[in-house]
Parts: structure tokens; sequence; C-alpha cells
């Protein structure tokens, strides 16, 4: 199966004034000389080969040219070097897909680098005469009250309700600040980013990695994924919307010769 094809880019915009700068990139415009700048690891047995490629169906041949995994339920992995930088004042600010902005985060709060600002209180614990329990209608299902028959009955009779006086709610342990939790400015900070890899396993080959881009510059990956993936992903659509239709007028007609064939050696043998 052939899926799209990934253009991968890393965006390191600033929140600071530094100067805008291209660290690598890689559109494999040079033919097959790419081996030359990338490395793949055949450490094992069971990893396979990338491929240059624009798969079946594509915007423009040259620019659509990507890695694209050759078998299937194998292991490929591989990785390119470029000159060292480091981040120091630079924040890894917004996730985007095709050009749209899907996530913003903080190291800090979405990932364990640093102890919970929180914690339960060490010393808190469940009162045992909390009354916790209440009806839950898709454990016990809907709650009907009891019925009895009333000899002086002048219509529906309902049961008067009271709240539950010694019902509490569920118990929340109460939390503390945790006095080992420090904030750190440069989690995110590293003195040196020089390799670009690829690691992975697939049960369906077939994905293209291409245009890569790694940048400090916002304005210039924007800009770089219009000029490559935007100008091409109608074309690239059209083209396989229409071997997509092809397919299905070439099934049809395969189909309807092996009835045919069918129908004839069914007139034969009567």
């Amino acid at each position: 199966m052939l899926l799209p094809t990934i253009p991968l880019l890393l965006c390191l915009p600033c929140l600071v004034a530094v100067e805008p700068f291209v660290y690598f990139k890689e559109q494999f415009l040079d033919g097959d000389r790419w081996p030359n700048c990338w490395f793949e690891y055949k450490s094992k047995s069971d990893f396979v080969k990338f491929l240059l490629s624009a798969s079946k169906f594509y915007g423009d041949l040259n620019k659509d040219k990507g890695l694209q995994t050759s078998q299937d339920a194998h292991f490929c992995a591989l990785s390119a070097r470029f000159k060292p930088f480091r981040n120091k004042d630079q924040t890894l600010m917004k996730v985007k897909i095709d050009n749209s902005h899907v996530e913003s985060c903080s190291l800090e709060d979405n990932w364990d680098f640093l102890p919970l600002k929180k914690i339960k209180e060490p010393d808190a614990s469940k009162p045992e005469d909390l009354e916790a329990e209440d009806w839950d209608e898709e454990i016990d299902g809907k709650w009907e009250p009891p019925i009895i028959r009333n000899s002086e009955y002048k219509g529906e009779w309902k049961p008067c309700q009271i709240d539950n006086l010694d019902y509490k709610g569920t118990w929340i342990h109460p939390e503390m600040y945790d006095p080992e939790n420090s904030p750190d400015s440069n989690i995110y900070a590293y003195e040196n980013f020089a390799v670009l890899g690829l690691d992975l396993w697939q049960f369906n080959s077939g994905t293209i990695f291409d245009n890569f881009l790694v940048t400090n510059d916002e304005v210039c990956a924007k800009e770089f994924v219009n000029e490559m993936w935007g100008v091409t992903k109608v074309v690239e659509k059209q083209m396989k919307e229409k071997q997509d239709k092809e397919q299905r007028v070439k099934e049809e007609e395969d189909k309807k010769q092996k009835e045919d064939k069918d129908n004839d050696k069914g007139r034969q043998g009567q």
C-alpha cells in the first residue's frame, strides 16, 4: 500500500532575537547520490533498505522524490549528520501538520522531566465513616421507586425523596506543593544537535519521507512547505483519484469478462 508523502520539518521559533538559520535541508534533488549524505543501519538481518521514489502518484516527479520504505513488516533506519548547533534561548513553540497548527504544550506541564508541582498529602487518608456510594445508573441500572397497591388510589403515586444526609460525595485526596519541584528555565536546552534520523518498523511499507528541514526560522519553514508540498498536493491528489478510477474500471471489466466466460462455459455444458 502506498501512502502519501510526508514532509518532515523541525522549526525552532525564537523567543529572543536569534539570527535565522537553516541547519539542515534535504530535498533529494541530487538523485542517487543521497547515500553519500545518509547512513543506513544494517546491523540486523531484518533491517531493509530505503528506496528513492516518488511513488505511483505525485505532483512533481522530482520534487516529490523521497526515501520510501521497501518491504512490509520490517525494520528500517538511517541518519544524516549536519553541523552541530545549540538551542539555548530557542524553544519549539508549535506543532504543525500540513502547515496548520495542531498542538502547543509546555515541557514542564506535559512531560515528567521535573518532579510534579503538586503531590498528594502523605498524612491525609479517606475517613472511615465517609458515605461515598451514590446510585450509579451505569452499574446499578435506572432506579425505580417501590410501588404498593393503594386502596385509596387517586392517581399515580410517587414516593417522596430526600437527600442522603450522610452522603458527602467521592473523597478526593488533598494535594500539596511538592517541595522537591523547582522550575528549570533551561529544561529544553541542549548543547549539541547534529543528527537527524529515522528508526521505524512498518507493517505496510510504501511511506515516503522527503523535504527535511531543520531551522530556527518559522517563516522560512512555512515558505518551504508552501513551495514544496503546497504546490504539488493538488496535482498529486488528482493523479491519485485518476489512478483509483482507472483501477475500478479495470476491476469491473475483469469481473464482467470472468462472468461472461463462466456463462459461456455453462451454455457449452448444457
